[in-house]
């Protein structure tokens, strides 16, 4: 039986080769999508990640890949998408197509504007069975507005958006294109990490405490101290020793965050004299 909370130092294909059918619930991942990332030299058998990733996954578990597409000789080459239907060929449903916008300023270097975002294809094995949505302030809360409704007798209508009107909510559901700064503070040593809040916002989105969160490309480590954070169970698959020395030390610095915060709760219930 795998151990959980632990980062294995292997390929993705051996990490779940050693978890039962339908053991993840949540999958958040960036693989090394078409060159654009240089992975040590390491192949990427794409639909062989796929169908094992459909295997773990639970009934009602998700997958967030995250992707971007290459220009060659003036054309971008759509693996993304590519990749997007191939899920659905397995069973996936594609239950929403993301986009992950950078703040940060790209360069011009092309006769075209330059693009500022990656695809997150949100993969879902069956209905989701947890969705916890994101909520935003709303910038006309407190406002009124009419309720709205058929217009089958217009009479009746024009009358009851007269008299039903109904109170902007202060906050509203976050919609599918969220954006991130892209580097400030990154003190990881790896070439593409995600930022905290993109792999935390995934995590709080579609799983509850206590579910487990994958990572078949854990990188940097970034999906594994966000799960610590927020009290979930995690599995991480890195095949470079370099990036798993980073993992390791991010983990541990999650876990002494992780210490403090517990402290300062209890302190805070009980006081210093606990």
């Amino acid at each position: 039986m795998i151990e959980v909370n632990k980062n294995y130092n292997e390929s993705n294909l051996e990490t779940m080769a050693k978890m039962p059918d339908c053991f993840v619930d949540l999958t958040v991942t960036s693989p090394p999508y078409d060159g654009l990332r240089t992975y040590n030299g390491y192949s990427f058998p794409f639909e062989d990640i796929a169908k094992e990733l459909y295997r773990v996954t639970k009934q009602g578990g998700v997958v967030i890949w995250v992707v971007n597409d290459s220009t060659k000789n003036g054309s971008e080459s759509l693996t993304s998408f590519k990749q997007a239907l191939y899920f659905k060929e397995i069973g996936f449903n594609v239950h929403d197509t993301m986009i992950y916008a950078k703040n940060s300023y790209m360069p011009l270097t092309h006769n075209r504007y330059e693009q500022q975002f990656e695809y997150m294809f949100v993969l879902s094995k069956g209905k989701p069975k947890t969705f916890n949505p994101i909520m935003i302030p709303s910038l006309t809360a407190g406002t009124k507005r009419n309720r709205g409704g058929s217009k089958a007798n217009e009479k009746t209508y024009a009358e009851r958006l007269r008299e039903e009107k109904t109170t902007v909510n202060s906050e509203k559901q976050k919609p599918n294109i969220w954006f991130y700064d892209v580097g400030k503070n990154d003190k990881t040593k790896h070439n593409a990490p995600f930022p905290e809040q993109l792999a935390q916002d995934h995590i709080l989105s579609w799983t509850n405490e206590n579910d487990l969160v994958y990572d078949c490309f854990m990188g940097s480590g970034t999906v594994a101290k966000m799960s610590i954070l927020n009290n979930r169970n995690w599995i991480g698959s890195e095949i470079s020793n370099e990036y798993c020395d980073i993992i390791e030390d991010r983990i541990k610095k999650a876990w002494e965050e992780k210490r403090k915060e517990k402290d300062l709760t209890q302190k805070t219930l009980f006081g210093d004299g606990m």
